[in-house]
């Protein structure tokens, strides 16, 4: 295993494949109302190849949730954080 392949500290990740928007949605709400202290970004995995839907629901509904302090869109089209708080 890569270095690259570990998890990083404080980066919970989350996978919505194949879920309905309102699974996702329901999903990713409890998740951030049980999230440890510890984490500082909640990472959703979209994907994109079969469509937009649920990457449109995560970057516009939980930008305005009282928990995420912004929402990032990486390199990665697959992949949207919710950055809860910062490092510093």
């Amino acid at each position: 295993m890569k270095k690259s392949d570990l998890p990083t500290p404080g980066i919970l990740e989350l996978d919505i494949h194949g879920m309905t928007k309102m699974q996702a949605k329901t999903l990713i709400g409890s998740r951030l109302k049980a999230i440890p202290k510890s984490a500082y970004r909640l990472r959703i995995i979209h994907g994109y190849h079969g469509g937009t839907e649920l990457r449109e629901m995560v970057r516009k509904d939980f930008r305005t949730n009282p928990k995420v302090l912004r929402v990032e869109v990486g390199l990665n089209p697959g992949e949207t954080d919710l950055v809860l708080r910062e490092l510093f």
